[in-house]
């Protein structure tokens, strides 16, 4: 017998449990009536699936009757009941056990499904253990949706508020994607197959593992919440995380034993390489920042860092996986909608002519979870792997196939498997709370142990400027990112060439790489990561030239922190680098042993030097410690080092002097007040800084300026107020001694990312 009744924030109905629910709980009756509670019934969700799933529930109990007749009678079920206050919760408990008793009802549970904001999850569940338990031998479930907290701290909180009023047998949280079939599939086909996989199902055959979901649509609408959490929070720590486990845990004995499941999750959660944000690579569609302004009411000088796409390399540490990178990645307005798991293989055959032989093709598994090209779920195995055992009647192999492809290969080349009847996920996952399995959700050490790996690689992306894309097919390959190691980088560098007139107005962060003019210079200005993408190249270029027209590349290197990014990208991605023929000098040091942490020399070698593989005697330190003692002019430091250039560089003209620039104007140690016209035609000279040590050595003006290209790094939102001033003040070098700087013949080439240029 159903009853409901409609509400603005409820659905209140009774359901005859049946005994064909052979999974019930124990101690739970097989046959009684269950109470159905939706908080927040009209909202999109239960608009979309809730209404649905349950219908699906009660039209399978009423087979043999017409589906309109069906309809009907579970509309008239329908009721209206108000929940705002604990009185209305108290009024709802006393309903309950009133029409339990007025029918002679014996009740086997109440179910309350919290579809509504995370935030109102705590209220409601202490007002459901307060006033509306259901009596006694009948169970409670309380079905909670994501998001499940923001980070550890905020999901640990909120597990314990949870935990004060309910227990954890009582709580189901649902990750729809585990009611997927072909996801809920992954564990039984692993064991149906395991005499195919179990020898293959490592490091020693697998090239990697894909875990992808991508989505068309924006995120209009939902920026409210969206803007909180982007794209990680929102899929990839749930969704994709899960679906990760399940393609990696231990086989359980019992398939169907929670526990057992669980433990193994546990382990592979434990096992997991800790994130920084090398591992990943972040976007954001061109338009999401106009819709925050929109949808949040922001002005137009408001900047979202929210990411709308990532993509994530994770390591598992234990033997089976160790330095198998699997690769988790997501976006939104991207060129189609689909979603899958890859696992693809190592193929040990060499194709010398028949390119075409199923052979020479990839070996893969894809669990296909739906939409893009082939539309429908579907498990998919190459022909060239094995075929699939199939164990149950409730999946089928497909034998007549549309001409299509599936990641790069026809679906001929593959062996298919799809579920005999489509289910929604929503209706999947309703009718297993209805029968107390908890397989199929996530508890609270799973949720703890999801967010203790994701938190800190959150954290460290939380400042980190995404890469703009425009969305749809135009994106062509601006989010394709590589693998190096155990860094994932993008594959390409973004450029649209425009001046500086295109900088107004909310359309600044609608390009990646900018060409214009500072300082009558040439400015090249982009989000810090393209910026050193673009500076990287740069510096390659000029070496690869210097080398091919005289044999030679001379390269000046400035100390502070701005260049450390740039040192770490041309160690680990520029592996063409010609640093065989490149001779590295400094431009300035501070006159410490070289062997300190102050050292600028220091800070070149453990982050550049050490790296790469070229000639100790092409590396060039300045000698500020001489004769047991540092930079005491009777020991001419200065002058070996000027001689030293003379020596060795053609017409003591550097190739390329990269420079930085302080809060006061100063660059290399060349710092405002200190008499600079004293340094005549001197290339290097002592000098004092305002800051200890105070003892510096630096490469005067001239030498910088005889060079044949000067880059000024320039970095960070702090130095917003220096560019600006900058940009006004007249050359005065005593005062602002980079505006010193005036290349004779050579090129002058600013680069300034956006947080400095725009603040």
């Amino acid at each position: 017998m159903w009853k409901v009744v409609w509400a603005t924030l409820l659905l209140l109905a009774t359901v005859c449990a049946q005994r064909g629910y052979a999974k019930e709980t124990k101690g739970a009756p097989k046959v009684g009536h269950v109470s159905v509670v939706i908080v927040g019934g009209t909202g999109d969700l239960a608009k979309k699936y809730l209404w649905q799933g349950f219908f699906h529930l009660y039209a399978n109990q009423l087979s043999v009757e017409r589906c309109a007749l069906v309809k009907e009678q579970f509309l008239k079920l329908a009721g209206y009941w108000q929940l705002k206050t604990s009185e209305d919760y108290q009024a709802l408990g006393n309903h309950l056990t009133e029409q339990l008793t007025q029918e002679g009802l014996v009740e086997a549970g109440r179910l309350f499904y919290l579809s509504v904001p995370a935030f109102a999850y705590a209220d409601i569940a202490e007002r459901i253990n307060n006033s509306c338990r259901p009596t006694d031998g009948a169970w409670l479930r309380v079905v909670l949706e994501k998001p499940f907290g923001h980070d550890f701290s905020s999901a640990q909180l909120l597990s314990t508020q949870l935990g004060t009023s309910l227990k954890d047998e009582e709580m189901y949280r649902i990750d729809h994607y585990l009611g997927k079939q072909v996801v809920s599939k992954i564990l039984p086909f692993r064991r149906e197959n395991s005499k195919h996989l179990d020898p293959i199902w490592n490091k020693h055959h697998i090239e990697r593992v894909e875990i992808v979901l991508k989505e068309t649509l924006d995120a209009r609408g939902r920026i409210p919440f969206y803007d909180q959490y982007g794209v990680i929070r929102d899929v990839i720590q749930n969704h994709l995380t899960e679906v990760m486990t399940l393609l990696t845990m231990g086989l359980p004995a019992n398939m169907s034993d929670v526990k057992e499941v669980l433990r193994n999750k546990l382990k592979i959660f434990s096992a997991l390489q800790h994130l920084d944000r090398n591992c990943a690579t972040i976007g954001q569609y061109q338009n999401y920042n106009l819709e925050v302004q929109e949808e949040l009411n922001k002005t137009k000088e408001y900047y979202s860092l929210t990411p709308t796409f990532a993509g994530i390399m994770v390591h598992i540490d234990i033997a089976q996986y160790e330095k198998m990178p699997i690769i988790l990645t997501s976006g939104k307005m991207l060129d189609e909608r689909l979603g899958y798991a890859r696992i693809l293989f190592k193929n040990d055959i060499f194709c010398v002519q028949s390119h075409n032989s199923v052979h020479c093709k990839p070996k893969q598994i894809v669990f296909y979870f739906g939409h893009g090209t082939l539309q429908y779920p579907a498990i998919l195995v190459s022909k060239n792997l094995f075929k699939p055992d199939l164990m149950d009647t409730e999946w089928k192999e497909v034998t007549e196939h549309k001409d299509v492809s599936v990641l790069g290969m026809p679906i001929s080349d593959y062996y298919v498997l799809t579920p005999t009847v489509q289910r929604e996920a929503y209706a999947e996952l309703i009718l297993h709370i209805f029968q107390g399995r908890k397989d199929s959700f996530i508890s609270t050490e799973n949720l703890l142990a999801s967010w203790g790996f994701w938190t800190p690689l959150l954290h460290g992306l939380a400042k980190t400027s995404p890469r703009l894309y425009p969305g749809g097919a135009d994106n062509g390959n601006m989010l394709d990112f590589k693998l190096l190691g155990r860094e994932v980088t993008f594959a390409n560098e973004a450029v649209i060439m425009i001046t500086q007139d295109h900088m107004g107005g909310s359309g600044a962060r609608s390009f990646q790489v900018m060409q214009g003019k500072y300082r009558s210079a040439e400015m090249v200005s982009a989000w810090p990561e393209e910026l050193i993408v673009r500076l990287a190249g740069d510096l390659q270029a000029a070496a690869e030239k210097a080398v091919r027209e005289g044999g030679r590349f001379h390269l000046a290197l400035s100390g502070g922190s701005s260049p450390l990014a740039l040192f770490q990208r041309l160690a680990h991605h520029h592996y063409s680098f010609p640093w065989r023929d490149t001779h590295v000098w400094m431009v300035d040091e501070r006159c410490v042993p070289l062997t300190e942490l102050d050292s600028n020399f220091r800070t070149l070698h453990d982050h550049l030097l050490q790296h790469v593989k070229m000639p100790y005697f092409n590396i060039h330190p300045m000698p500020v410690q001489m004769n047991q003692r540092l930079c005491v002019e009777e020991d001419s430091g200065a002058m070996l080092y000027e001689r030293d250039i003379n020596q060795l560089v053609n017409a003591s003209s550097f190739h390329f002097v990269l420079l930085g620039v302080g809060y006061d104007g100063h660059t290399a140690s060349l710092f405002p007040g200190s008499k600079l016209d004293a340094h005549g035609d001197s290339l290097v000279a002592l000098t004092e800084s305002p800051a200890k040590p105070h003892q510096c050595m630096s490469l005067t003006l001239r030498a910088i300026n005889q060079a044949q290209k000067v880059g000024v790094l320039v970095m960070g939102k702090s130095k917003h107020e220096l560019v600006t001033q900058l940009s006004r003040v007249k050359d005065n070098p005593n005062k602002w001694p980079i505006t010193g700087i005036r290349p004779t013949s050579g090129r002058l080439v600013w680069y300034i990312d956006y947080d400095a240029l725009l603040g």
